[in-house]
């Protein structure tokens, strides 16, 4: 069985590892002439770290991220922490892996290193999909037309394949937008950071940081509103005097993350509405492709590295019926995603509350929380989900779990 994935994001490259590791064949198709990542932060939750220890990317994901000790929620005005969640390492020990934060170059460089160089095909854009009576294809724009036993699309929230034979709607604009730096730690080293996760809440913005590259380097994002007509670009560039104009009433922090940043950037949020089925014959979507969802649990990379795992034991324990493998994938994977979009949908609403009686309310609810060894039941949920325990039909007890 030849498989043929179209995207070298996280996801098409964790699914990519899974199989060579696995001895399956697979084409890997990606429209750049080489790997490449923008240089954003990225959080790993230990659902998702538990993949990448089963590919054997511990030890080198150990020597460039960071273990943060805690989730801390924080006033905008005082700084004061208004809720504090455990991470590591309580979360080896409840969960069964490590939370990181990753360096999105760092991480995709662990899991390309060691892929076969002669399976992976660069400058293939993609024209055009389909299948017939000999199975799927792929045309590239240059006429090209490759074939295999199975087609999956991990090709981002544009994706072709998506566009083409699911659903062509157009990602939903949120009406947020996303401003982002990378900092050197050293430079705002007087202000003696903690290594944790950080999630300021003030009214109508946003402000989340961590350590990232071995904590050498601080990754923060700042999240708002825009009436404005901010593109979806990772390149988009911002002016720092806009971002210390909407900050000059928070803490000292952020202010001072956003002086030691030389060019932020800004990228306006999208997402997209859940799909009927990610499962057309032999051909499926994976990923943003299928589930691109808002940033605010930090699961998109964590969504589509279980999707690669749970796809890559399906085909390779259904080999013998890819159609009925593929339909197996979306039934253990489909509903546990599409909550992630209607979860991260409402986080946008409460991280941004500005009415003072909200965000009492919000508050309220969170001090249920406020100790050191307790985790909330969404961590819960998020965390303890074991991909190849869902592929083997034997992850009852977290099933069991009460939905969030």
């Amino acid at each position: 069985m030849k498989v043929v994935i179209i995207g070298a994001g996280i996801g098409g490259c964790t699914l990519a590892l899974a199989m060579q590791q696995a001895g399956m064949d697979f084409v890997l198709l990606e429209q750049a002439e080489a790997f490449g990542e923008i240089g954003a932060g990225i959080q790993l939750s230990s659902n998702a770290v538990k993949v990448l220890d089963r590919l054997g990317l511990h030890d080198r994901l150990a020597e460039v991220c960071c273990e943060p000790d805690a989730h801390k929620f924080k006033d905008w005005a005082s700084g004061e922490t208004i809720l504090r969640t455990p991470l590591c390492p309580e979360v080896r020990d409840a969960f069964g892996a490590p939370y990181f934060h990753s360096h999105r170059p760092d991480l995709l460089a662990a899991l390309t290193e060691g892929l076969d160089g002669e399976r992976i095909r660069f400058g293939r854009k993609v024209a055009e999909v389909g299948e017939d009576d000999t199975g799927p294809w792929v045309r590239c724009d240059d006429g090209e037309e490759i074939r295999g036993d199975v087609l999956i699309g991990s090709d981002g929230i544009h994706s072709v394949v998506r566009d083409q034979l699911f659903r062509p709607d157009e990602p939903l604009r949120s009406g947020f937008v996303t401003w982002r730096g990378v900092i050197d730690a050293a430079d705002v080293a007087d202000l003696k950071v903690p290594i944790s996760s950080y999630i300021i809440m003030g009214p109508k913005l946003s402000f989340v940081f961590y350590y990232v590259s071995g904590g050498k380097r601080i990754n923060w994002l700042a999240l708002g509103p825009t009436e404005g007509e901010k593109e979806e670009s990772w390149s988009q560039t911002a002016e720092k005097s806009e971002l210390l104009d909407a900050f000059k009433d928070w803490y000292e922090v952020p202010r001072r993350f956003i002086e030691a940043t030389d060019q932020p950037f800004v990228t306006a949020l999208y997402d997209r509405d859940p799909l009927e089925t990610w499962v057309r014959g032999r051909i499926a979507v994976t990923g943003d492709a299928a589930h691109a969802m808002l940033p605010y649990h930090a699961q998109g990379a964590g969504q589509s590295i279980e999707d690669a795992w749970v796809l890559m034991r399906c085909l390779q324990n259904g080999a013998d019926d890819p159609a009925a493998a593929l339909r197996r994938f979306e039934a253990l994977r489909k509903d546990r995603a599409d909550r992630m979009i209607r979860h991260s949908r409402d986080a946008e609403r409460w991280y941004h509350l500005d009415d003072a009686a909200d965000v009492e309310r919000r508050n309220a609810r969170f001090s249920r929380y406020n100790d050191a060894a307790s985790f909330t039941s969404q961590q819960v949920w998020l965390y303890s989900y074991d991909a190849e325990k869902a592929a083997l039909g034997s992850d009852d007890e977290w099933r069991a779990l009460p939905a969030w």
